[in-house]
């Protein structure tokens, strides 16, 4: 989409993330991905910015959710929104980018079994820099496949002034490195 900023992404942490910010090198001079133990219980990583232009708003909505309110400012006025605002699932939907090119595209991320919970607490408007929060709430190894494990996260997308705009929260499933040995 015209108008995004690439994404960057910086750790900050709380008892670490596994003692790495970001994948190191294997022993052969490779990247190595992320895995299961990398994810520890309240890391916190921030990746961003990206900005949200008016044009990707409406290219959202015509795409995906056609409602007056996201395809243009005056029909926006007219509604509890009070003017232009992004879809949630727009939302929803860049927070997801920023992850992947943040983390779990360079990871061993097997998908996730489902979200537990998305909140829209304020509007995505044209502009803004938003910015993705990640916490990992808990970590714990699948008790039926013990090559993998579960990281459960909550994600928030955030304005320039820190504002959460959105929240959510799901587990993601990651290869455990101890079963690659």
């Amino acid at each position: 989409m015209p108008g995004l900023v690439p994404g960057i992404h910086v750790f900050l942490y709380k008892e670490g993330l596994g003692g790495r910010d970001k994948p190191g090198r294997d022993d052969g001079g490779r990247v190595s991905r992320l895995h299961f133990e990398d994810f520890q219980s309240g890391a916190i990583a921030e990746y961003g910015p990206r900005l949200v232009t008016r044009e990707d708003i409406v290219a959202f909505a015509a795409e995906f959710d056609p409602q007056p309110m996201h395809l243009d400012e005056e029909a926006g006025r007219a509604t509890m929104l009070g003017g232009l605002a992004a879809s949630g699932w727009h939302t929803c939907c860049l927070m997801m980018r920023m992850a992947v090119d943040g983390f779990a595209g360079n990871s061993t991320s097997m998908g996730a079994p489902g979200v537990d919970e998305v909140k829209w607490l304020k509007l995505l408007r044209p502009g803004t820099n938003m910015t993705l929060r990640t916490t990992i709430l808990e970590t714990r190894t699948s008790r039926s496949r013990p090559d993998r494990g579960f990281v459960k996260m909550r994600w928030e997308a955030c304005d320039e002034t820190g504002e959460v705009l959105t929240t959510l929260t799901a587990s993601m499933i990651f290869e455990r490195r101890t079963a690659m040995a």
